[in-house]
């Protein structure tokens, strides 16, 4: 029994020592440095800072990825421009001996090899967008057309009219190379 009783002992001195240990850990928790209101200030007046700090250089990065659409723009259109007018530049003379063709057409002077070379000449320029403009009948428009002369009127025209194409206008895109030269007639 003596055994026992040390045993009981010893299982009251266990039970002794755990409310001990939780008051302990308690008192420990209490001790412990809590969040620091300090620190938390901190924390708080950083979090704010940093975000601005994030918007500033998000708000930089929008701007200079701007910068670059907008430069990338400019330089595909200036490259198109300085194309247009290289082609401009090139197909100008070009154009009097398209109007020598024409003529030689007229006259039925256009057969052969002189034939095949004419032609090659017209796909050429056609492939590098030079375009024939200017046909009888149409309105006479003044940003398209030359009016070398009045042919008189006409009971069958509403507005002024083309008459006959002395010489074909040309363009390129939207942009006239040469205005049609032609003869117009006006309503009654």
């Amino acid at each position: 029994m003596t055994e026992s009783y040390d045993d009981d002992r010893a299982f009251d001195s266990e039970v002794a020592e755990v409310p001990e240990a939780a008051a302990d850990a308690t008192q420990a928790e209490a001790a412990a440095p809590g969040p620091d209101p300090e620190a938390s200030e901190t924390e708080e007046s950083a979090e704010p800072d940093l975000q601005i700090k994030i918007d500033e250089l998000t708000g930089d990065l929008q701007r200079l990825q701007a910068e670059y659409v907008n430069y990338k723009r400019r330089v595909d259109r200036d490259r198109e421009l300085t194309g247009q007018n290289a082609t401009y530049k090139v197909l100008s003379p070009i154009i009097e001996v398209l109007d020598t063709i024409d003529r030689a057409r007229e006259h039925g002077e256009v057969e052969g090899g002189f034939k095949v070379v004419a032609d090659q000449l017209e796909r050429i320029v056609t492939g590098l967008g030079l375009t024939r403009f200017g046909e009888p009948g149409e309105a006479f428009d003044p940003q398209v057309h030359e009016a070398l002369s009045h042919l008189g009127s006409e009971p069958d025209v509403e507005v002024t009219t083309v008459k006959v194409i002395a010489k074909a206008g040309y363009r390129i895109g939207d942009r006239v190379v040469r205005a049609a030269q032609v003869l117009v007639v006006d309503p009654e």
